[in-house]
């Protein structure tokens, strides 16, 4: 309900800690590690400060009454026990418990190589430097691309469909819309993906070279940016399909639902530390690669079912055009030819004949895309851009 709100706050909190580690970085280098111990805590600070003039300000006020907001004052945000209803709600709290589970088991799916490095000792620090560096890189896709189409359309999804029923129990119209706005989803995130996969292969050593140097694309860098371009790839239509899923699933399905997030924890840990002794640190991308196929399987399945007595496919979406995958194999053959001979070592007039073929490249396919992917093209004007500018205003 709060989305400018939100936006706001976490970007003053994060522009005011980034300052504070810029400049204890600079001019008190001493302070080590509690240089961002400190930003971290300014950022929490600046949040919860932000979040509590607000709603000072805005509980009890007439902007609260034309959204006919619940509640009239701050005290009205504590735990306290309501007129006539029970102390606990025991529906809403088993509902809570589930999603507590399943989010400390996603913490686990998300921040398991974590844990591995730190308390396995697997990797060398250098080698554990160069692994953030190239994680944070190929996450920004994810966090600026995909996470806000991820948490606009969970939100759709949940207020159109009713949890715990399957397509022939809903509405007919509103079911008709979710099938078209899910399969138009996928086909956007995976023809994105294709695209960062293709193309991230042929420039992860230029896009190093240029961020870090020598230090950087000298090493094991490249290899595991090309392989996280692959990743991203599966990150984006896990991104789409899981949202959907967590939209539709009823309180008893998300309680199966932990059991097999608890087997994928497990199996990722495992998959980590073994492949980690195997391939070094490309093989924690591997793991995620190998734990994201497995659960985008399930949610794939979990979507065939719910249509599976209806008209619609919305997994049709992740078959794109025959030309635009021609487009997208040329580019890749073309452009991991041009690194060969322009890059990277010819200097910059050689790296700027491999960014020009690239672009090239690109090009093509993003014309391609233009004339094959019309339903999709319509989507994206009629529907996500409204959506987007809207988020960010």
């Amino acid at each position: 309900m709060f989305v400018r709100l939100k936006v706001v706050a976490e970007s003053l909190a994060m522009i005011t800690k980034c300052s504070i580690t810029v400049v204890l970085v600079l001019f008190a280098r001493q302070w080590g590690l509690y240089i961002f111990s400190a930003a971290h805590l300014v950022f929490t600070g600046i949040l919860v400060l932000c979040y509590a003039l607000y709603f000072i300000r805005f509980l009890g006020s007439k902007e609260a009454a034309k959204k006919n907001f619940p509640l009239d004052h701050v005290g009205d945000l504590l735990p306290h026990r309501a007129d006539g209803e029970p102390l606990v709600d025991w529906a809403l709290a088993r509902l809570t418990w589930s999603f507590f589970k399943q989010s400390f088991l996603k913490q686990i799916l998300t921040e398991g190589e974590r844990y591995v490095m730190t308390f396995l000792n697997v990797l060398s620090f250098g080698d554990q430097g160069v692994y953030d560096i190239v994680n944070n890189l190929g996450s920004m896709v994810a966090r600026f691309i995909f996470l806000p189409i991820e948490e606009s359309f969970y939100i759709f999804f949940a207020k159109v469909l009713e949890r715990g029923r399957d397509a022939r129990s809903q509405k007919q119209e509103e079911v008709a819309i979710v099938a078209e706005v899910l399969e138009c989803l996928l086909k956007l995130v995976l023809i994105v993906g294709l695209i960062i996969t293709v193309f991230g292969y042929a420039y992860s050593h230029l896009a190093l070279d240029i961020y870090g140097g020598s230090l950087l694309s000298s090493g094991a860098g490249p290899t595991l940016l090309q392989c996280y371009s692959c990743y991203v790839l599966l990150l984006a239509v896990n991104g789409v399909t899981e949202c959907f899923v967590f939209a539709a699933m009823s309180q008893e399905e998300v309680d199966k639902y932990n059991f097999v997030m608890l087997a994928l924890s497990v199996s990722f840990l495992f998959l980590s530390y073994m492949l980690t002794w195997w391939a070094g640190a490309v093989g924690f991308i591997l793991a995620n690669c190998l734990n994201m196929g497995l659960r985008i399987t399930h949610s794939v399945l979990y979507i065939h079912h719910y249509f599976q007595a209806s008209q619609w496919k919305p997994l049709r979406g992740l078959l794109p055009s025959p030309l635009l995958l021609l487009a997208l194999t040329v580019s890749a053959g073309v452009t991991a030819l041009s690194e060969g001979l322009f890059c990277c070592d010819g200097g910059w007039l050689l790296k700027l004949v491999h960014i020009s073929v690239g672009a090239a490249c690109l090009l093509v396919v993003f014309v391609t895309c233009l004339l094959t992917e019309t339903q999709l093209v319509q989507f994206v004007r009629t529907q996500l851009l409204p959506r987007y500018r809207k988020k960010h205003t």
